[in-house]
């Protein structure tokens, strides 16, 4: 008799992956620097590899939910997302500089993989009343992974070298196979290749996310709110030499915000039905609100203090997200909404940081209440009082 997948071998492939991930970004852009001398061409490569998944989410999750086996169309996935960091390694510095971008952007449209499409297979791992406290591990993976990747990155670069640094993020990333490989069947085991086409699920999957409110109301909070925490990414290096003294410094903010979010995740997994999932997107992102307003007064301890809190509201939020994609999503396309929602929010942090680097050189404070006045509006998006409000307002003219 085969032996049941275990939630446990689900937690360890998604914080294997998920760390090899967010060790893969820095590593890449300090094997891009290394290896060409320039940081134009080594920041290029991370955009190049980030900016696809807008692209490849929806197809990706429309593919996972039409695969009898969706584990291991994920678990190749995983593999040729490896195997295209190596390859940007291997031709950085012997390759046109052009032709490396190409594969990067490539290599990108596969990055929600890593997020959503993990995620959507939660369901068959532990169904039922075990779900909310399952969701709630799966996201403090999410902090596990924000902790390790860049210390890892920038430890195996210390000792090895930056190019070193990205092979080991590969191997990170491909030692999840097994777990990836053996996740639950569909229920039926059939494929779905008859009923409707790719395009047609796609469009489906979009129908859903706009016309189920809750899932439409917690979709866009968190891709405002992800505009947001981008916009403060940028600010972290300044911050770091500005408050602190020295732009070093900026990711140990980081790693304070990963922390109180897995602690605030660790609560949440405690009592996983004691505030409503759509309660929590809302109100978590006013704290964020709160924690960008503080961190713009300019002092060590407050500065310290706002990113503590930005990490619980983040770490909630995501949680709160999970539940509400799991709860909406329809079985036949939850690979599809979890992985086009990790798309949006990919571009959304990408689009706050691209904003922000102007902002920044105007004025910090300035660029800081930007994205506070950002994570503002996506509590507002997100509070079904206020939208119910604002459609009768609009309903009325």
């Amino acid at each position: 008799m085969r032996k049941r997948y275990s939630l446990r071998l689900y937690l360890a492939g998604t914080a294997t992956a998920r760390a090899g991930d967010e060790m893969s970004g820095p590593a890449l852009m300090l094997a891009g620097f290394a290896l060409t001398g320039s940081t134009l061409e080594a920041s290029s490569l991370l955009a190049g590899i980030t900016v696809s998944a807008a692209v490849g989410g929806p197809v990706l999750g429309a593919l996972l939910d039409r695969a009898g086996r969706p584990g291991r169309l994920l678990a190749c996935a995983l593999v040729l997302y490896a195997a295209g960091l190596g390859t940007i390694v291997a031709g950085l510095g012997r390759l046109p500089f052009a032709v490396t971008i190409s594969i990067a952007v490539l290599t990108g449209l596969l990055g929600p993989a890593l997020s959503g499409g993990w995620t959507a297979q939660l369901p068959r791992v532990l169904p039922g009343d075990r779900l909310p406290r399952a969701n709630a591990l799966d996201a403090m993976t999410f902090g596990v992974a924000g902790l390790a990747g860049p210390a890892l990155a920038g430890g195996v670069t210390e000792a090895l070298g930056a190019p070193t640094a990205v092979v080991v993020s590969a191997v990170l990333i491909t030692s999840a196979l097994p777990a990836a490989w053996r996740l639950p069947a569909r229920p039926d085991r059939t494929p779905r290749t008859g009923a409707t086409s790719v395009v047609g699920d796609l469009v489906d999957g979009m129908r859903v996310i706009a016309g189920r409110p809750a899932l439409a109301r917690a979709t866009i909070a968190s891709v405002v709110s992800c505009v947001a925490q981008g916009m403060l990414m940028a600010c972290i290096p300044l911050l770091g030499e500005r408050v602190l003294g020295g732009a070093g410094h900026g990711a140990a903010l980081l790693s304070c915000a990963a922390v109180s979010a897995l602690a605030a995740n660790a609560v949440l997994a405690r009592f996983p039905r004691a505030i409503a999932p759509d309660t929590i997107i809302w109100a978590s992102a006013l704290v964020q609100a709160a924690a960008l307003a503080l961190a713009a007064w300019g002092r060590p301890v407050a500065l310290i203090g706002a990113v503590l809190m930005a990490g619980i509201g983040e770490g909630p939020q995501l949680t709160a997200l999970f539940t509400v994609r799991h709860r909406e999503s329809p079985e036949h396309l939850r690979s599809q909404i979890f992985t086009t929602g990790a798309s949006l929010k990919i571009t959304g942090f990408a689009l706050g940081a691209a904003v922000a680097g102007p902002l920044v050189i105007w004025s910090l404070p300035g660029a800081l209440a930007f994205a506070a006045s950002a994570a503002a509006l996506a509590a507002l998006t997100g509070c079904p009082a206020i939208a119910s409000c604002a459609g009768a307002l609009c309903r009325s003219r």
